[in-house]
């Protein structure tokens, strides 16, 4: 089990995110664009860098959602190896069983 601290670290990170996402995208784009001028682009670069750290998806930890597991995760099934293969022992994954040849 992972520390909690952690697993509300990124919880945190998760809602930060989505708060400023559309911000973050009009900036980016502003940025990216070419018919934008140079002033507009520094302009946006720096409201862009004035946004939390933790606005950037880049941050986030792809976590197992049973354990809290950071390593290890399968990002089709969400959650992480141990737990994954218990989860398909048991039957819980459709279409999902033990390799045997």
């Amino acid at each position: 089990m992972a520390k909690t601290s952690m697993v509300n670290r990124d919880i945190k990170r998760t809602k930060i995110v989505k708060k400023y996402a559309t911000k973050r995208a009009e900036l980016k784009a502003t940025v990216l664009s070419p018919n934008s001028s140079y002033e507009e682009k520094m302009e946006a670069q720096t409201k862009l860098q004035k946004l939390p750290r933790d606005a950037s998806p880049v941050r986030q930890r792809n976590r197992c959602v049973l354990s809290g597991r950071s390593r290890g995760v399968y990002r089709k099934f969400g959650l992480g190896r141990n737990k994954l293969r218990e989860a398909t022992m048991r039957g819980d994954v459709p279409g999902l069983r033990k390799a045997s040849w």
